[in-house]
């Protein structure tokens, strides 16, 4: 058995397709899901005579995307031309950027197992798709097997975001992807669908001996469309290259894909350096040149980032690191949340941060709905609170109701009209007769009377089991149908069993 102790080293290329109503370089349609070629135009197909026009809101994402890590946003940034040949690339060549691209450096922090990690990034620079090569059950017009393509995606806008090789397990490569896969998405520049291939990395993996400063020899893993995906190509990719190194082989830098179902990386084809795609500006496009103006004009309508939303909310409500992680994963619950705030006081942002975390989140995923789409709104959130603050209504009370305003927003034919409206907390709690008892001598009688009922569990507790005690409060609970004061029930029901 081998005594060297191996060091992981990985890097990321992340493919954001940026969300523009048209490709980067024409006017056609980005929309998934047309059949084959219904969205490549002239410029797609590289017809002679045709020439690229930049998409300026592709460029705006770009900038959006450097400010939110803190990079630098190149004042001037080239296109190349990368070449190389596959027949879902019309023009025998990539327009994409080298030496001088668009986003230069940024990180992006990471946390994991409770420690934070700061990932540096290289660059993030612009280019576009290319379309696909189809195989899979493709028959030929007599029916035989063959292959075509489909130049819909060509022309495609990318945002590639290359890191250093900074990370050194698969954990912290998901980690990475995840926090990058939200950020796109706050931004509004991604829509972050991996399935639809707007969303997809290349892992470049190699392994050395721990303290040893070279890196080895390192193979790029390509498209890998999920987070689970991504961490089991690393995990074998990682184990097939230690054994290899062990048994006495060598490692050859090529490009490899994952095959999910036998859980392995397989070869694709010998990996290329720079030199072999003969990087060139591209003689059609100009130097792509961005004013200062231009980045500070978008820096002020960035939105709040979600680490200065999870700073904000711990240090002026007291909230946990858990607690604001969990209401900025999605933009629109953050934005949710920050509307309760504005409704209830300081002291009910804990009780707030968990009926978003539990119940809120819970109803949503069922329904598989939005944050900005739920019929439970900020109004009834705080409405719940400060009914449950004051007494009118317990916790479980309060949880009731929710299921009830949500189910009433589910089957409203008109949300606006029928459940939008300030006060429906108070409402639903006068119409049910759901106010809690706090009356000391009505909770007395009911204490007294499940006394009388349950004499074995009175004497259990006296005799030492805690248990019986939870099971008088249970019978009390049931008595009063919920309504009972659950403080005051158990300050009278310890009294009156000393």
């Amino acid at each position: 058995m081998s005594q060297i102790e191996w060091e992981v080293v990985i890097g990321l290329e992340t493919h954001a397709q940026l969300m523009t109503q048209s490709k980067i370089f024409s006017g056609a349609s980005i929309a998934f899901g047309a059949s084959p070629n219904e969205q490549a135009c002239a410029v797609d197909l590289a017809l002679p005579g045709t020439l690229p026009v930049l998409n300026e809101e592709a460029v705006n994402h770009a900038i959006r995307f450097g400010l939110a890590i803190g990079s630098v946003v190149a004042p001037m940034s080239v296109f190349a031309r990368k070449n190389y040949f596959y027949p879902d690339l019309p023009k025998g060549y990539q327009i994409s950027q080298f030496s001088l691209p668009v986003v230069v450096g940024g990180k992006i922090m990471i946390e994991v197992d409770g420690q934070v990690k700061e990932i540096q990034l290289t660059r993030a620079h612009l280019e576009e798709d290319a379309g696909k090569s189809l195989h899979d059950d493709f028959a030929g017009p007599h029916g035989e097997s063959s292959s075509g393509i489909d130049l819909n995606r060509a022309g495609t806008p990318l945002l590639e975001i290359v890191t250093e090789p900074v990370m050194r397990s698969a954990t912290e490569a998901v980690a990475y992807a995840k926090e990058l896969h939200a950020l796109v998405m706050w931004l509004g520049i991604c829509d972050g669908n991996m399935q639809e291939g707007s969303f997809r990395c290349d892992a470049n993996v190699s392994v050395r001996p721990k303290g040893q400063k070279e890196f080895g020899t390192r193979c790029e893993i390509k498209n890998l469309n999920s987070f689970k995906f991504l961490e089991e190509a690393i995990l074998h990719e990682v184990q097939r290259q230690i054994e290899l190194i062990e048994d006495g082989g060598r490692v050859v830098q090529e490009t490899r894909l994952y095959d999910p179902d036998k859980m392995e990386t397989r070869s694709m084809r010998s990996k290329e350096d720079a030199q072999d795609y003969r990087y060139f500006p591209d003689p059609d496009l100009l130097p792509l040149q961005i004013s200062q103006e231009r980045i500070n004009g978008i820096r002020a309508l960035m939105p709040a980032l979600p680490k200065e939303l999870r700073e904000e909310w711990q240090n002026t409500y007291g909230l946990s690191s858990y607690d604001t992680g969990l209401l900025t994963q999605d933009k629109a619950l953050a934005h949710f949340f920050i509307e309760v705030l504005k409704l209830i006081e300081i002291d009910l942002a804990k009780p707030a941060a968990n009926l978003m975390a539990g119940e809120f989140a819970s109803a949503m995923n069922k329904e598989s709905l939005s944050a900005d789409l739920a019929p439970v709104r900020p109004i009834h959130i705080a409405e719940l609170l400060k009914r449950t603050k004051d007494g009118t209504i317990s916790n479980k009370i309060a949880k009731e109701i929710f299921s009830q305003i949500w189910e009433l927003g589910l089957n409203a034919s008109n949300r606006q009209e029928s459940i939008l409206l300030e006060g429906l907390v108070d409402q639903i709690i006068d119409q049910k007769g759901l106010r809690q008892i706090s009356d000391v001598g009505a909770i007395e009688k009911i204490i007294d009377q499940v006394l009388i009922e349950n004499p074995k569990s009175v004497e259990e507790y006296r005799s030492g089991k805690e248990k019986a005690f939870n099971a008088l409060v249970g019978q009390i609970m049931k008595a009063s149908k919920g309504k009972a004061n659950p403080g005051q029930v158990n300050t009278l029901l310890k009294q009156k069993l000393i």
